[in-house]
């Protein structure tokens, strides 16, 4: 072999692995983006579960604006999905009450309480727990709906500035309990002055209603497929409530109270929401049993 013979033989062996294949090698498929919370991997849609919170006997309706015998009415909670975050909206009862058969009694209300499967439970069905849920909003903080608050120290609280302010006042209000929202002090506050949209996608929106409590607020949620969803906090405690505009007498605030319920009424007849009165036990029965879940 000549020397010119050599050379090309060379050559041919170093350029053999980059002509052996045209076409060039696939690129790596891109990781997959991180969920915005621990726990299972986000959903690609939002999904909307209800949750029995508890339960509440009431011997007086009347305490209540209502009329009619003596009833029970549910502390219902819900946790909302979204692909950038999960909110629970309210805590319910305290779970510490599940652990005494037949409930317990509130002092201030003579109202007995009880709980059945603690929130806790309820959330390791979907294999979250509280360090899980991102965002935790309040309606308001009286103890049937923040019984709870304290399991999500490390979750941002939503709530309006005035419901802080009146809730942490000295003396409290008799139907607040501060040892069960001591962790505001170490959780991250999202203090609100009127609405928001927190997912900046008009999914889930908060809008104050005062009137109950100074700060209360309602929930509006918008599904792909069950479409557009109001939670009304205690804007209302029942059907009657809702529909005659009565007005429990241990309210903040009569006018404001009636004033929110008209608002409501008309952004439930402008959207064709859904309204759902957050202490009726029908209404949470309607709603997909746990954990099933609208979408």
């Amino acid at each position: 072999m000549t020397s010119l013979e050599r050379w090309l033989a060379a050559l041919f062996l170093v350029l053999l692995p980059s002509c052996a294949g045209s076409a060039p090698a696939p690129a790596p498929a891109p990781a997959p983006a991180p969920a915005p919370q621990g726990g299972p991997e986000a959903p690609s849609e939002v999904r909307f579960y209800a949750l029995d919170c508890g339960r509440a006997d009431i011997k007086d309706m009347a305490a209540f604006g209502d009329d009619g015998p003596p009833r029970e009415l549910v502390a219902s909670c819900y946790l909302i999905r979204h692909p950038r975050g999960t909110l629970l909206w309210d805590t319910g009862i305290s779970d510490a009450i599940a652990e005494t058969k037949g409930g317990v009694v509130h002092p201030p209300s003579g109202i007995r309480f009880h709980v059945e499967t603690p929130l806790r439970e309820r959330l390791r069905a979907l294999k979250l727990t509280p360090a899980d849920v991102q965002y935790v909003a309040f309606s308001h903080l009286h103890v049937d709906h923040a019984g709870n608050a304290n399991l999500f120290p490390t979750s941002t609280w939503i709530l309006q500035r005035r419901e802080l302010e009146w809730a942490t006042a000295t003396p409290p209000p008799p139907t607040v309990d501060p040892a069960l929202i001591s962790a505001y002090r170490e959780a991250k506050l999202q203090l609100l002055d009127g609405e928001a949209d927190l997912f900046g996608d008009g999914a889930v929106r908060i809008v104050p209603t005062p009137g109950h409590t100074p700060g209360h607020q309602t929930l509006i949620v918008r599904l792909r497929r069950a479409g557009t969803l109001v939670i009304s906090g205690d804007l209302c405690h029942t059907h009657g409530n809702w529909k005659e505009r009565r007005v429990p007498p241990f309210n903040t605030d009569r006018e404001e109270s009636i004033r929110s319920m008209e608002r409501i009424h008309a952004l439930v007849d402008a959207t064709r929401a859904r309204f759902v009165v957050q202490h009726e036990p029908d209404d949470l029965a309607a709603l997909p049993r746990f954990p099933a879940y609208l979408d």
